[in-house]
């Protein structure tokens, strides 16, 4: 019986974590001006090599921030003391992320936001580097 209350509780995370996370995609979607995803789609387009380099940058860039925004859910999880409180940290966790970004774009002599669309790869991995490493410390900052 204690199984089954294990399963239902997985599911009712689950459940709350999937949407959280593609809601922190959209978010991070409706923020830039370009969009990652057409980006990434039109990659496939071998007659624009350019294309192919933009597709690469932004699959970096949006995959830095689903693998940010992951870490710091998965802290909430870990330390939520239920799903309100998962919930509350999530969107914690996703605006942080975006004004990570925007922070990002502020201080680097470069502009991420016309650098990705360009296909400029470097600052693609930078940005995934960068995503990376401000999940992680804002998952950290979770358990505090």
């Amino acid at each position: 019986m204690d199984q089954f209350g294990n399963i239902v509780n997985f599911l009712m995370y689950l459940g709350v974590t999937i949407p959280l996370m593609g809601l922190g995609i959209l978010f991070f979607n409706l923020t830039t001006p370009y969009n990652e995803f057409k980006l990434i789609r039109e990659g496939g387009d071998l007659s624009d090599p350019g294309k192919a380099v933009a597709a690469k940058a932004a699959a970096y860039d949006l995959g830095g921030k689903i693998i940010g925004q992951v870490l710091v859910l998965a802290s909430a999880v870990y330390h939520s003391v239920g799903l309100v409180d998962l919930i509350i940290w999530g969107l914690i966790g996703i605006a942080f992320q975006i004004i990570v970004f925007y922070l990002f774009e502020l201080l680097t002599p470069f502009k991420v936001l016309a650098e990705i669309p360009k296909g400029n790869v470097s600052v693609g991995i930078f940005s995934f580097c960068l995503s990376l490493a401000s999940g992680l410390l804002l998952a950290s900052l979770i358990s505090y």
